[in-house]
């Protein structure tokens, strides 16, 4: 045991590679495409550190070359998932111990990993599976998830400085201690940096960790099992768990030791699974945290005095970069009628520059969604609008899915601000775009504040500084993360800590000491050095 109060190391924002021609980075990257293109994996339950093969199996396909299998997985039932609770509550004991510099340290070897071996490991299988750009997983698999690692212990550090007073007689301290129980995470295809944050932003803080992963997202986290276990993670600390969500879900809401939820879904699952805990209350050793970040209906706003070719700029990236297929994605747009005309060329423009096809091919912008599902489900949205009196198509709406779930990025125009593809959340890479009158800005505003259930994020295009505080007081409550002059997606941990209210989650702030502190259940702890040895006060004196 060392005798010393440790500081650890500065957390920096792991540096984005450009991957642009001729550079070492997109070689390597590209190698690696073509090694994993080429394997078919056989991937594992992954419970107590070892190994665990069902025979029920599942294909990872490319979403592009949806024909192309990359590995067979092992999907549990509901008695691996209860070895994974008993392997969680086994590892607790000697986790929670670890002292909590002993923690940070696997943790910023994580982030030093991912750095360098597993880069182009990770970068490569979120290519593939999950049919991101190279730029796309540059910034997801790579940056924000080492970003996440490195910051976690940061705020770890942050969290457990934060003491109370004390006096020259008395000695106040708090004990930050891991929940009594294990935490379940569920997390989503579209990041894998989601998909490594739920799991060990609880496990940083001692708490040990049923994992759920999506189906369509398992050949990237498998990666990053392996990677933990190279960092030197305890065995049990986090166990994976793939299979289907409703009965994983049932056998882990259902158990004593349940203690924390950690999802990212969608909204009906995360109000489904709400339900499901406050009906399992009085199962429980305590009352489970629940940390949610759920949908999002997320809104481009420009006034008239906005720049459009900033704000055409911020649609097309924000709507359209990985195919619409993050909760942050633009999907909503109002646009000033004295500056539509303007603004629809600028936006018609940029689409037409942008290549759709295999991620291999580092020339295409734009690459497939994730499944079938999301392919017809989307579709559904594109005719609707396409047979609709108040609505029309201004780019894209056709949809092959033949080799690949491709959809062409679609802008609809309509006259409706409560048209349906402005309310619900589609996923995809449509953008709906509604034009409203100059002299109506207040009415708009009321709109777009009651149009969607959801508040994500939003940002608004002005040039005008009263009219942008204007703004940003009028829609206070739509957006978690509000931009200004600037696209409503790609946060930064340690720089815009992410969440949203409303449908759209708990708001607990992934990137911040605000999720890290909901892991943890505080002891606060007094110790006297003279406490009194009689029962004596003054006022009991007589006169």
């Amino acid at each position: 045991m060392s005798n010393a109060i440790f500081s650890l190391p500065e957390s920096v924002n792991e540096p984005i590679n450009p991957y642009a021609p001729g550079t070492r980075e997109r070689a390597l990257l590209k190698a690696e495409l073509e090694r994993q293109y080429h394997l078919e994996l056989d991937i594992p339950l992954i419970i107590g550190g070892q190994e665990v093969r069902t025979g029920k199996t599942q294909k990872a396909v490319c979403p592009h070359d949806h024909g192309h299998v990359l590995a067979r997985f092992h999907e549990a039932g509901e008695a691996e998932v209860r070895m994974a609770i008993d392997a969680a509550m086994a590892a607790k004991k000697a986790w929670e111990a670890t002292p909590w510099e002993d923690r940070a340290a696997i943790f910023h070897k994580m982030g030093s990993l991912i750095s360098s071996k597993y880069r182009y490991i990770l970068n490569a299988a979120t290519m593939l599976n999950q049919s991101k750009s190279a730029f796309q997983a540059e910034i997801d698999s790579t940056c924000e998830t080492a970003d996440f690692l490195r910051f976690n212990a940061g705020f770890m550090e942050q969290i457990y400085r934060q003491q109370p007073i004390s006096d020259p007689h008395v000695w106040n301290r708090v004990h930050y201690r891991a929940l009594e129980g294990f935490v379940f995470a569920v997390t989503p295809f579209n990041f894998t940096a989601i998909a490594a944050n739920l799991p060990t932003a609880p496990a940083i803080m001692g708490n040990t960790v049923v994992w759920k992963p999506a189906s369509t997202s398992i050949l990237s986290n498998y990666y990053l099992m392996q990677l933990y276990k190279e960092a030197g993670l305890p065995d049990g600390v986090i166990n994976f768990v793939p299979g289907r969500g409703s009965m994983i879900g049932k056998v882990a809401l259902e158990d004593r030791n349940f203690a924390g939820l950690h999802f990212t879904g969608s909204t009906g699952v995360f109000n489904s699974m709400w339900k499901t805990i406050s009906g399992n209350l009085e199962r429980y050793r305590s009352y489970p945290r629940i940390v949610g970040e759920t949908g999002g209906k997320d809104y481009v706003f420009m006034h008239q005095s906005g720049d459009v070719a900033q704000t055409a700029a911020a649609i097309v990236r924000a709507g359209f970069e990985y195919q619409g297929q993050k909760c942050s994605a633009c999907s909503r747009v109002y646009a000033p009628a004295s500056r539509w005309p303007e603004l629809k060329e600028r936006l018609l423009g940029l689409l037409a520059e942008i290549r759709m096809g295999d991620v291999r091919d580092f020339r295409n912008y734009f690459n497939a969604v994730i499944d079938e599902a999301a392919f017809d489900n989307t579709m559904k949205y594109i005719e609707l609008a396409r047979n609709a009196k108040d609505a029309e198509i201004l780019a894209g709406g056709k949809g092959d899915k033949s080799k690949g779930w491709f959809i062409e990025p679609t802008l609809i125009l309509t006259t409706n601000p409560k048209f349906v593809s402005m309310e619900e959340e589609i996923f995809a890479p449509v953008v709906t775009i509604f034009v409203y009158d100059d002299a109506q800005l207040d009415e708009t505003l009321k709109i777009l504040d009651e149009t969607s259930p959801y508040a994500l994020t939003g940002a608004i295009f002005a040039r005008d500084r009263y009219v942008i505080n204007h703004l940003t007081e009028a829609l206070a409550n739509t957006a978690g993360n509000f931009y200004i002059n600037d696209k409503p997606t790609g946060a930064v941990v340690g720089h815009q800590p992410f969440g949203g209210s409303r449908a759209s989650g708990t708001n607990d702030k992934a990137g911040s000491f605000l999720n890290l502190i909901r892991w943890t259940s505080p002891r606060t702890i007094k110790e006297s050095f003279t406490p009194p040895a009689d029962i004596k006060f003054p006022f009991l004196e007589a006169e």
